[in-house]
């Protein structure tokens, strides 16, 4: 397999990924569709309040789905496309950062939260690495 077929592959791959996790946000709200989790860990207290910040998450789920379906056309298209995933891969990156601001090391170092400040912090900026040094291949379509 050629190194930009594994690249197309790899796109493709986190796509499918980001656009599920869209959908369970988007689709679900806060509570999300609970393909992750139970959706029995929010007690509301407040319904109008619940309801404005649940719109807002749909919101953010939506964002987070179009971040998806753009990897997933990207790694069918990745020269049109690489600049804008390189910049998608940083901005994920960057907002892996602001897990840090809870402020709770137990949290976001715990068996649930690992694997996603993981793949922000230093999947997505190796993926942008990847993207950046994948234009100089030559002898392929995508490039």
């Amino acid at each position: 397999m050629k190194k930009i077929n594994l690249l197309n592959l790899v796109v493709v791959i986190v796509g499918v990924a980001i656009i599920f996790l869209g959908l369970n946000v988007g689709l679900g709200g806060i509570r999300t569709l609970g393909w992750q989790t139970t959706r029995d860990f929010v007690a509301i207290t407040d319904a109008a309040i619940f309801h404005t910040q649940d719109s807002h998450i749909r919101f953010i789920g939506g964002i987070w789905f179009g971040v998806g379906a753009t990897f997933l056309i990207g790694g069918f298209a990745l020269r049109t496309f690489r600049p804008t995933l390189i910049i998608l891969s940083a901005m994920i990156a960057i907002a892996g950062l602001f897990r840090l601001s809870g402020m709770d090391s137990g949290a976001i170092f715990s068996a649930a939260i690992a694997p996603s400040i993981s793949l922000e912090l230093i999947g997505f900026p190796l993926l942008a690495w990847w993207l950046v040094v994948s234009k100089n291949v030559r002898g392929n379509l995508n490039t």
